[in-house]
């Protein structure tokens, strides 16, 4: 059994102090019920729990999948940019929320929110090598020895060495789009391993986080929580 005004807090997104006014003024029901106690004991998994006619997500954890627009940046908070987390709708909003990893400024493309630390620690790590797929579109066509240079690995002006990388041309791209495949996360890396084969990079967008790809049907700038089947595959280790 849990409080009613912790509930809120740690699960809908609001201060502790937000939940007590929230409960107070009418604003909360349990299974149906107007709620003004705020110390009321409440199952998470059993009692139907809403705020100001939202339901409360009880679950311990939430995955939500971003398609992250470009002018946003990765961040929980920003002085001057919006942030992925001011983008996401009310309904997914809840307190702890933060992006797994980190997409460019001006890059699009498949992004995972969640407040699961340990999570977005496997997701993350070098030694577990997942591996992060974008699709690059560039100011000039894919050659077969750019191709090779990705295999074996870029290396940058500054002796950075990148791990080996997977290229290939998009189809239909008239060669002038590839997808790229890397297993880390180096800033601006892609962007970077095309400058040292002389490429450009005008468009970039992330497609698939090992086995979880951007649903399709995803506009840009939208959000949904994950499936139950989405999130075993991140948790069951299938992505590593």
């Amino acid at each position: 059994m849990e409080r009613l005004d912790k509930f809120l807090s740690t699960r809908g997104g609001i201060s502790r102090k937000e939940a007590q006014k929230s409960i107070k003024k009418g604003e909360v029901t349990v299974n149906g019920a107007v709620c003004r106690v705020t110390d009321c004991k409440i199952d998470p998994e059993a009692d139907a729990v809403t705020l100001r006619g939202q339901a409360v997500c009880a679950d311990e954890h939430v995955y939500i999948m971003l398609n992250k627009p470009a002018g946003v940046v990765s961040a929980t908070e920003d002085r001057s940019d919006k942030t992925v987390l001011d983008i996401l709708p009310d309904s997914l909003r809840r307190k702890g929320l933060f992006p797994a990893g980190r997409l460019d400024k001006d890059t699009e493309g498949l992004l995972l929110i969640t407040d699961d630390g340990d999570l977005a620690h496997r997701m993350l790590s070098p030694k577990k090598h997942v591996p992060k797929r974008y699709i690059a579109q560039l100011d000039g066509v894919i050659t077969e020895e750019m191709i090779r240079a990705f295999e074996a690995g870029i290396v940058f002006a500054d002796g950075t060495a990148c791990l080996p990388a997977q290229l290939a041309v998009q189809e239909g791209s008239g060669g002038k789009s590839g997808v790229v495949t890397i297993c880390e996360g180096k800033y601006h890396q892609v962007k970077k391993m095309f400058a040292v084969v002389g490429r450009k990079v005008v468009h970039l967008q992330r497609i698939s986080i090992g086995n979880l790809y951007l649903d399709s049907n995803l506009p840009i700038g939208y959000a949904k929580k994950l499936t139950k089947l989405d999130i075993d595959t991140i948790l069951l280790g299938k992505i590593y």
